[in-house]
C-alpha cells in the first residue's frame, strides 16, 4: 500500500502507450525479498483513455515455501539433473543468477529467512565466486537485509569452523 508503480506500470508511462494491455498474475519481487502475485488493471473513462490504474499485490512468499515442502513430500522421482547453464555475458545478470541459486537452496525467500539461512545462502555465494564480482557485496547485503560488517561476519565465521576443524 502507497508503494511506487510496478516496473509494467513504469514501462506503460515510458513508452506512453494510448491502449496499455492489463498485466495478470504476474510475480514481483519487493526490496526485502517478498515475493508477490500481482495484478495491473488500467481504468479508461468513456472514450478509452486511462484515468486511473489498479494494482494489486499478494505476498505469496509463504505459500510458495509450503509449495516447495510439500513437492518434496509428494514427488515421486528425484528431481531432473539441474538444467545446464546458460553463458550470462553480463556480470551483473551473473551475480543476479547466483542470488537466486542462494535463495533457492534455503528454500524460502529473503523476508522470511532466519540467521542461518542467510550464513548458508552467503557461504554459497562465496563458494561460488559471486564476491569476486565489483561492487557484489554492497548488492548483496542490500538484498539479504544486512551490513556489509554482518555480511563478512558470516563469510568468516564459516571460514574460522573449517579452520578449528581442520586442526
Amino acid at each position: 500500500m502507497g508503494d511506487g508503480p510496478s516496473s509494467v506500470v513504469v514501462e506503460h508511462l515510458l513508452h506512453n502507450d494510448p491502449d496499455p494491455e492489463d498485466h495478470l498474475a504476474y510475480l514481483t519481487r519487493t526490496p526485502d525479498g517478498k515475493i508477490l502475485k500481482s495484478s495491473t488493471i488500467y481504468i479508461r473513462n468513456a472514450k478509452g483513455k486511462v484515468t486511473a490504474i489498479l494494482s494489486i499485490n499478494f505476498d505469496i512468499s509463504a505459500l510458495l515455501m509450503i509449495e516447495s515442502s510439500i513437492g518434496a513430500l509428494t514427488r515421486t522421482e528425484a528431481p531432473a539433473a539441474q538444467a545446464e547453464r546458460i553463458t550470462v555475458l553480463n556480470v551483473n545478470d551473473l551475480l543476479d543468477g547466483l542470488i537466486d541459486e542462494s535463495v533457492a537452496l534455503t528454500g524460502k525467500p529473503v523476508a522470511l529467512m532466519n540467521k542461518d539461512d542467510k550464513i548458508k545462502a552467503i557461504q554459497f555465494l562465496n563458494q561460488h565466486g559471486a564476491f569476486l564480482i565489483t561492487k557484489s557485496g554492497d548488492k548483496i547485503a542490500k538484498y539479504f537485509g544486512i551490513s556489509k560488517y554482518t555480511l563478512y561476519s558470516y563469510i568468516d565465521s564459516k571460514q574460522e569452523e573449517k579452520h578449528h576443524e581442520q586442526d
